[in-house]
């Protein structure tokens, strides 16, 4: 199994036995962190990074060309996009579709998609998978788990913050590769120098380097 593959079911689990904390069970009706997003909603959509690379891997081989990871988020929609945008509505309405019924459906659900998905990413070659609403492309797989793993761990920090638990760790390779792609997309979004700066001379860093 390649490094990512691991890495993702690390985060993964971490993100598993965040969803079954009771802090969360018990704010589960309360408003999150983000702009329009319930708790319960917002724990749907962290479950669905988990749960759609189960369904990638389900599909047929793709048609679609495949990109390079950089290359599917120039393409994708939701980067910029306000928070009324539909497809941000989408996300939110998909969220608390995913976690209808309730905590003590979604952790177990998560729980078993992991096993499921320990055992198939030991031996499914590396192949071309795709999510169908990006649009007309697809990803390699440690790509795709990749992007899944930077989800995890962002949504993992903002639903912690939401229900006031201490955000999950995460193992030194997955922040690697996290960070790392966040680095790419900041540089794409501010310029190199505004990066460097913001690293490492506070007295002229920019207000922003995020990457979205």
């Amino acid at each position: 199994m390649t490094a990512v593959r691991d890495d993702f079911l690390a985060t993964a689990r971490a993100a598993t036995a965040l969803l079954r904390d009771q802090a969360v069970a018990g704010a589960w009706h309360r408003p999150s962190a983000l702009p329009k997003f319930g708790v319960a909603g917002l724990a749907g959509h962290l479950a669905y990074q988990i749960l759609v690379v189960r369904d990638a891997l389900a599909a047929p081989v793709p048609s679609e060309p495949t990109v390079p990871l950089l290359e599917h988020y120039r393409r994708v929609r939701w980067i910029g996009a306000g928070v009324d945008d539909e497809f941000n509505v989408r996300i939110r309405r998909d969220g608390e579709r995913i976690a209808a019924g309730g905590p003590e459906a979604l952790a177990p659900r998560v729980h078993a998609t992991v096993a499921h998905l320990a055992a198939e990413l030991a031996t499914t070659p590396e192949r071309a998978v795709r999510i169908p609403l990006w649009g007309p492309w697809s990803l390699i797989l440690d790509d795709l788990l990749a992007s899944r793993m930077m989800e995890l761990a962002v949504h993992a920090d903002d639903l912690a913050v939401s229900v006031g638990v201490a955000t999950p760790a995460l193992p030194e390779g997955a922040v690697d590769t996290v960070v790392g792609l966040l680095a790419r997309l900041a540089v794409r979004r501010h310029g190199a120098s505004g990066v460097l700066r913001a690293l490492s001379r506070a007295e002229r860093a920019p207000a922003t380097v995020a990457a979205f």
